[in-house]
Formats: C-alpha cells, sequence, structure tokens
C-alpha cells in the first residue's frame, strides 16, 4: 500500500478524519449501500465491494501523490466509520477547483456531523493545500447538503455543470474564513 504524506488525519471536536484504508471497505461500502444516502449521487443504486476497493486504491494514491482525497469520518465517541469527507478537485479533473465534500450514513444524519467535517476538510484545503477557494457541488435536490453549505459560510454560484450533471454549486473564500 502506497505510503501516505504526514499529517493526513484531521480531528475536530468529535469526529476523526481518517484517509480510507483498507480496513474501512466494509464500512463504507454499507454506507454506499443505503439507497438514501446514495439517492442523489447513483440514483440510489448500490456499490459492489469491488467498486469500494477500487475506491479505496485509488483515493490512496491520491493522498500520496496530490496529499488531499476522502477521508473516512470516523465518530471519536464509538470509533464507528459514520461517513466520508474529502477534499479533491472537482470531477478528479487535475484543471479544475478545489472541492470540498461529504456524505453520512443515514444514522448519522441530523447530528452536525456534515457540518463538522465539512468545515474541517475547508480548512485543511485553506491551511495544507492553500486553496484560495473551495467550493461543494450537490445535486438541486439535495436541499440537505445544500443547508450544510449554507452554514459552512459558503455562497451559493450558481447551477453549474459538475459530474456531467446540473449541480447547484456554493463557494467559500480563504479570505472569508479569517
Amino acid at each position: 500500500m502506497t505510503a501516505l504524506p504526514p499529517h493526513t488525519t484531521v480531528t475536530t471536536d468529535r469526529l476523526r478524519l481518517v484517509p480510507f484504508a483498507p480496513a474501512h471497505a466494509k464500512a463504507l461500502n454499507a454506507i454506499n449501500n443505503e439507497p438514501a444516502v446514495m439517492e442523489f449521487l447513483t440514483g440510489g443504486n448500490p456499490e459492489t465491494i469491488d467498486k469500494t476497493n477500487a475506491a479505496i486504491v485509488r483515493v490512496r494514491e491520491a493522498w500520496a501523490t496530490l496529499g488531499y482525497s476522502w477521508w473516512a469520518i470516523t465518530e471519536k465517541s464509538s470509533d464507528q466509520v459514520i461517513g466520508a469527507a474529502c477534499v479533491q478537485h472537482v470531477a478528479r479533473d487535475p484543471n479544475a477547483e478545489i472541492e470540498i465534500g461529504w456524505r453520512l450514513a443515514t444514522l448519522a444524519t441530523g447530528k452536525g456531523y456534515a457540518t463538522e467535517a465539512g468545515r474541517a476538510a475547508a480548512q485543511f484545503a485553506f491551511d495544507v493545500v492553500k486553496a484560495d477557494h473551495v467550493v461543494a457541488v450537490a445535486h438541486p435536490d439535495n436541499i440537505a447538503s445544500h443547508k450544510v453549505m449554507q452554514r459552512l459560510g459558503m455562497t451559493y454560484r450558481g447551477v453549474e455543470t459538475h459530474y456531467d450533471e446540473d449541480c447547484t454549486t456554493y463557494v467559500l473564500h480563504r479570505r472569508d474564513c479569517t
């Protein structure tokens, strides 16, 4: 397995964000098989464990080459994987803007975890990646994600095409976080 750069784990008051690892495969696959979680990402279609494992390999390669990618979100109090968060280029296009993102298991929604993880991802993007700004994108009907973006202090930029579909897009500038 590819070695990761130092300081890749991020902690918050209640969460630990740890780069994807093979040990996370079962939990991440379970989350990616919840229709409510994947409704706006894959139309609710389930993900095979092989696809989850391939994503973990791809993510670890991104961590090794870029120094950022996807984390498994672990609740500190239970040490349970409750979701995933990221700092990545939109659509994994190296010429695209830096994006922050998140998804949570159904059992973890409504507790402020997405906002906490999103804030940590944005801070990582500004402090470690040295991004001037970050964007977050979501399906236009994914109101829960739009609300997280607003709680993060992001500004609505419009509906734009990302991932080959229309996405509601919000932006947060580093200068607005000081």
